[in-house]
């Protein structure tokens, strides 16, 4: 039974680690492989989900919660995908669509990422497996991974939106 099942059945609360913000140089910093695959990284992967579940986002890396190393959660509403030391081995088409980050809060920009991607990685046990996205999912796979590679979307927005695009917006919801 994975860490996550069994610390929900014995009534344990995982951690709400916090993330950390634009300005802290980690975010910057390209990640190291995982080479444990043990408790304690099974312990990150639950807290992450944890943390991007209360923080109401699509993806979390590790980076973000102060750990470099290359661990990512994604949950696009169809549960968590855990990805370990994960690398996109193909990509096809464009999508141009509304970018944001939990370590950018408020702010929002246009980006250009593939439709489709293809991605090799491993579980929190070391078993090495394949797993395909489209759009929003491909577009979380392209963004977190960015972020193990010390880049964030603001680096590769097509154009960030002002001030009032974002209240704008922010009326429509």
């Amino acid at each position: 039974m994975p860490l996550y099942a069994d610390r929900i059945r014995k009534g344990i609360n995982m951690a709400i680690r916090q993330i950390v913000t634009e300005g802290d140089d980690i975010l910057l910093k390209k990640c190291r492989p995982v080479v444990k695959f043990d408790d304690r990284l099974a312990m990150l992967l639950d807290d992450m989900a944890e943390t991007l579940h209360k923080a109401g986002g699509v993806g979390l890396a590790a980076p973000q919660v102060g750990i470099l190393r290359r661990v990512i959660i994604i949950d696009i509403g169809e549960g968590v995908i855990e990805l370990v030391n994960p690398e996109i081995i193909a990509y096809s088409g464009e999508q141009e669509s509304l970018e944001g980050c939990l370590s950018c809060p408020g702010e929002w920009g246009i980006t250009r990422r593939p439709n489709y991607v293809k991605v090799k990685a491993q579980d929190r046990n070391g078993n090495e497996f394949t797993i395909d996205g489209k759009e929003l999912l491909a577009k979380a796979f392209c963004h977190e991974i960015d972020h193990l590679n010390g880049i964030i979307f603001k680096q590769v927005a097509v154009r960030m939106l002002t001030p009032e695009e974002i209240e704008e917006m922010e009326k429509q919801d």
